[in-house]
């Protein structure tokens, strides 16, 4: 039996049904007060093409968005600085924002120097 979804108690249906000032006083009190404080225009204009479009891969600049019960389900791809990452809305993201999911650097892969890469690389021998 596969385990039922809650956010703080309420199931993904309810989530879905409230607006995002009954959702915010769910929420942690940074996201809350983000929240009450009003979408940007950016923000609210993702959320409208969203609800338009469902099936689209809709792409974003919008790191810190916050994601909410609505857009659960939804491709979006969230620019890390490089290029678009491909993020599927999951219920456990609700409540977090979008840049978290769209790592800005990535693991370091090194291989052996270089020329120039130390002092001794500078001799070049005569014969």
């Amino acid at each position: 039996m596969a385990r039922q979804f809650l956010y703080k108690g309420k199931t993904l249906e309810e989530l879905q049904k409230m607006s995002i000032e009954e959702f915010a006083k769910l929420t942690t009190s940074r996201v809350r007060r983000t929240l009450l404080r009003g979408l940007s225009e950016r923000q609210k204009k993702l959320l409208i093409d969203l609800k338009k479009y469902p099936e689209k891969f809709h792409r974003t600049h919008e790191r810190d968005m916050i994601v909410l019960p609505e857009m659960v389900g939804k491709r979006i791809g969230v620019h890390n600085g490089k290029e678009f990452v491909p993020v599927i809305i999951t219920e456990q993201m609700i409540g977090h924002r979008l840049g978290e999911f769209a790592l800005t650097r990535q693991r370091v892969k090194h291989s052996g120097p270089g020329v120039g890469a130390t002092r001794g690389s500078k001799h070049v021998p005569l014969k």
